[in-house]
């Protein structure tokens, strides 16, 4: 759904994925919209009242996260099928795929630089990948839960993870340490945010709370209660001024921070001159000063907003269901159908950068605006002979798909046997030798 934060604004709807959606980032330029499902796809909408998306069919298992690069031309898909992979969306096609996780991959983040990969998965590790080389560069492990989201701190020094064991930890990946460790949760911790400024996290957790982490002074400084359930998703905007959370009681909630309010332009300036491993320190890296034992630490703001703010959104907004139209399906094969003359010229669902200028954002949202001069789906020159044998290639490739799906599950349960089958092979050897 998307939301218009003006009070008695109508939403939008956009309806098109065949089951629960489990993720959804804007473009770095607001023209496009992503989103993962369990149902096995990835869909990229233009947020406008059209509806207008592009669906993406390469993940056999349902699909976990979804994230941009900072220039906007790269997307990264992490799924259970245990892969993450990255798209072109200049080309809207696949590029390649990152294997080495054991276990189902929750989350896949890039650098704000775009030359690291970030991931997390059940397997109780988390991986940094080199989109260049493509290749796992670096591995954390914990031993003792696993983690549910992870992130790039602003200049691209440090991660945060957010653990099913009740803790947030941040790394320097620059020196492979842990530098902060906190256990302020008392429940999974399931999304966190970075402030643009670098200084606080924002926490997210099954325990119905949101806690906010000064990261310069080590400690925990807010915890905010609004959910009636577990939180499943947070966010900082931009500018750091505002964030918003969504929870397990269907509510989304909108946030103003008193935090000092930097333009996000500027902080990426800023940020973009330290992005390299080999740059000497700076004052916002964060940096561990001792052990934070939180139980007996100074105190901290507890705030409950339930008594004070009165909800933007009327009891029922007026929603507009916005179905999905004139898709376009790519899979690994990179099997698409050819887009429109306007299109491939201009590219909607290409990055504004990289438009010609006859085809300026001005231009789009002429375009955009105009939608009464757009043709009709039923006056489109497309032979229905050709609309036929298209879905016809697409079941098959559906079929596939679920062919190749079902392959993978039983190698994974014969290397499952095998390991255990070693295993014993093992138990026993040993018992002889110690016999003897």
């Amino acid at each position: 759904m998307l939301w218009n934060l003006k009070p008695q604004a109508r939403a939008y709807r956009y309806v098109g994925h065949k089951d629960v959606v489990t993720s959804v980032q804007f473009s770095p330029h607001g023209n496009l919209l992503a989103s993962a499902s369990r149902d096995r796809t990835v869909r990229l909408w233009i947020p406008d009242k059209r509806g207008k998306s592009s669906e993406f069919k390469a993940h056999t298992a349902p699909v976990r996260s979804v994230d941009f690069s900072a220039d906007g031309q790269l997307l990264v898909t992490a799924s259970e099928d245990k892969s993450i992979k990255v798209w072109n969306m200049y080309r809207q096609r696949f590029l390649y795929s990152l294997y080495r996780h054991t276990h189902w991959v929750r989350c896949a983040k890039f650098s704000p630089d775009g030359r690291l990969i970030v991931s997390c998965s059940e397997d109780k590790t988390v991986k940094i990948w080199d989109t260049t080389n493509k290749q796992c560069v670096n591995n954390f492990s914990d031993s003792v839960g696993f983690a549910n989201h992870v992130g790039f701190n602003p200049n691209g020094t440090c991660i945060a993870t957010a653990g099913s064991d009740h803790t947030v930890k941040i790394w320097d990946i620059r020196v492979n340490k842990l530098l902060q460790h906190y256990q302020v949760h008392g429940g999974g911790v399931n999304c966190i945010s970075f402030h643009p400024s670098g200084n606080y996290l924002l926490t997210a957790s099954s325990d119905a709370t949101l806690k906010i982490l000064d990261l310069l002074e080590g400690r925990l400084i807010y915890t905010l209660q609004g959910h009636t359930g577990p939180v499943f998703s947070v966010e900082f905007s931009k500018s750091g001024e505002l964030f918003s959370s969504g929870g397990a009681d269907t509510q989304v909630l909108l946030w103003r921070t008193n935090f000092d309010t930097l333009h996000y332009k500027d902080l990426n300036k800023r940020n973009l001159k330290r992005l390299h491993f080999d740059s000497p320190p700076h004052l916002l890296d964060i940096y561990p000063r001792t052990p934070h034992p939180h139980e007996g630490k100074i105190e901290t703001i507890e705030i409950n907003p339930k008594l004070e703010v009165i909800d933007l959104q009327i009891s029922s907004p007026p929603v507009v269901d916005i179905f999905s139209f004139d898709s376009t399906t790519t899979t690994e094969t990179t099997v698409r159908t050819l887009p429109d003359k306007d299109e491939e010229i201009c590219g909607r669902f290409f990055n504004p950068s990289l438009m010609s200028p006859e085809c300026s954002p001005t231009t789009v949202k002429k375009k955009t605006e105009d939608v009464s001069d757009l043709p009709s789906e039923s006056q489109r020159s497309v032979p229905l002979a050709v609309t036929d044998a298209l879905e016809h290639i697409m079941d098959q490739l559906h079929v596939l798909t679920q062919t190749v799906s079902i392959l993978e599950q039983r190698l994974t349960l014969t290397e499952d046997k095998l390991k255990d089958c070693l295993e014993n092979q093992q138990k026993l050897f040993s018992a002889i030798q110690q016999k003897s």
